[in-house]
């Protein structure tokens, strides 16, 4: 009676040992594209193995798999642990690999060269080993890509400051297979001057053993690559610098892999940088510079023609609209374009100790942002050359010792803010094409998960 009744245990206990099984991939009925659930299909099981050879394998920090890079590690126990699938990058299909590693490294002591070398030697060269067991080398793909997500620390004696760089690397096929049987580090890197390496979405020229990066434009001159003289960045500009934000064409995008591409390619998955669909497209339409970079003059011009209208809008913005009275509203530039930027006090106060900066990040936007911009855009200039919202809300912090203030920031184009407030897109849909900042450090932000 004892066996019959363990045996009747197990049978109903397999469905929900095959539902955890196929959770650790991407699941084909998940998706729309026709060659991308075709490629799902066939090679379903050898993702599965890969995943999991990946999380048997020890790293010199602990590397999570994700779909969605870029995450703190109080919020990596509950992510999307699905982060080796099928996406579309320049129209092609590669073979995506993503995840945080959760090292921090100091930018006094370590150029960015040679934090993005550490990088893929600490994380994409044991992948790629793993790789000719898990998959077969003639693999229905184009390429085979990489997203890692990764902590950059500065300050001085007074002041430290952590933010986050996202190293993002796309190899031919036949280079992925054939990379670690290559003799020496100078065939190596002559795999990788053809390759497509971004750092924060901006092209990277990784020098293997250097201390700085090579110039883009030498590389398609191999017998003269010398390494550029780079200064060390800290995570304060890498998180929020206009040279160093994430975009395959080589201008601002927040690649966490977050966007879902549905409206733009069928496909609700998320893509690799610069992809056609999702993401990689329309934030690069969003944030590309015009072909006229905008300047200073530009935006001061712009204030001259539309100062009564902001007069106006200070005005009734600070009795509505909780504008603060002493940061009245203006133009300014931000990745070679006009924004507006606005200052907003919340009303809501905050205890420091009982939340993180994504959560207080998240109901900022959330709750009250969110609700106000419909009002805000109505009073905004309409000109072609205004690209988007410059804006920052200010958060009031308790603390048990001193109570503090926080600055949100949230850079965002027209076009979502205007899908947004006809309700075509989501509120993550905005953020996914936006730029946050907390204090003047760049943040990635889901805001269900932090909820």
């Amino acid at each position: 009676m004892d066996f019959f009744r363990h045996l009747l245990f197990v049978i109903c206990l397999l469905p929900f040992l095959s539902a955890g099984e196929s959770f650790s991939q991407v699941s084909p009925a998940e998706i729309l594209s026709p060659q991308l659930k075709a490629a799902e299909s066939k090679y379903l099981p050898q993702l599965q193995s890969l995943n999991r050879a990946i999380g048997s394998t020890t790293f010199p920090f602990s590397f999570v798999v994700s779909r969605y890079v870029g995450l703190d590690p109080k919020s990596q126990a509950a992510i999307d642990t699905r982060g080796v699938e099928f996406v579309k990058f320049h129209d092609r299909v590669v073979l995506k690999i993503s995840g945080n590693y959760n090292a921090a490294f100091n930018s006094d002591r370590l150029t960015q060269n040679q934090r993005v070398n550490r990088v893929f030697d600490d994380v994409i060269v044991p992948i790629l080993r793993l790789l000719p067991n898990e998959i077969p080398a003639d693999v229905t793909c184009d390429a085979i890509g990489f997203e890692i997500s990764y902590h950059v620390q500065s300050g001085g004696r007074n002041y430290q400051y952590e933010g986050k760089e996202i190293l993002a690397v796309v190899l031919e096929k036949a280079d992925a297979f054939t990379y670690l049987s290559l003799p020496g580090d100078s065939e190596r890197q002559g795999i990788l001057n053809r390759s497509g390496v971004y750092v924060n979405g901006k092209q990277f020229g990784l020098a293997l053993g250097e201390r700085n990066p090579f110039r883009m434009e030498e590389l398609d001159q191999p017998a003269s690559h010398q390494p550029a003289a780079a200064s060390v960045q800290s995570p304060a500009s890498s998180s929020s610098s206009a040279d160093n934000r994430l975009s395959t064409n080589n201008q601002d995008l927040p690649l966490s892999l977050q966007k879902s591409a549905a409206q733009l390619s069928g496909d609700p998955r998320p893509t690799l940088p610069g992809s056609i669909g999702g993401a990689g497209r329309e934030k690069a339409e969003a944030v590309a510079p015009p072909p006229t970079a905008a300047t200073q003059a530009d935006a001061d011009r712009l204030q001259v023609k539309y100062q009564s209208q902001l007069d106006t809008l200070g005005k009734e913005g600070a009795e509505k609209l909780h504008l603060a009275e002493y940061a009245p509203p203006g133009f300014v530039i931000f990745r070679h374009q006009v924004f507006l930027q606005l200052t907003l006090r919340n009303p809501e106060r905050f205890d420091k100790e009982a939340g993180s900066i994504y959560k207080r990040s998240a109901q900022s936007f959330d709750l009250f942002l969110a609700p106000q911009l419909k009002a805000l855009l109505a009073k905004v200039p309409d000109d072609p050359e205004l690209a988007g919202l410059d804006v920052t809300v200010l958060n009031q912090l308790a603390a048990k010792t001193q109570p503090s203030s926080e600055a949100i920031e949230f850079v965002c184009p027209f076009k979502p803010l205007r899908q947004f407030v006809e309700a075509e897109i989501t509120s993550q849909d905005v953020i996914n094409q936006s730029v946050v900042l907390v204090n003047g450090v760049r943040i990635a932000l889901n805001l269900q998960q932090v909820e």
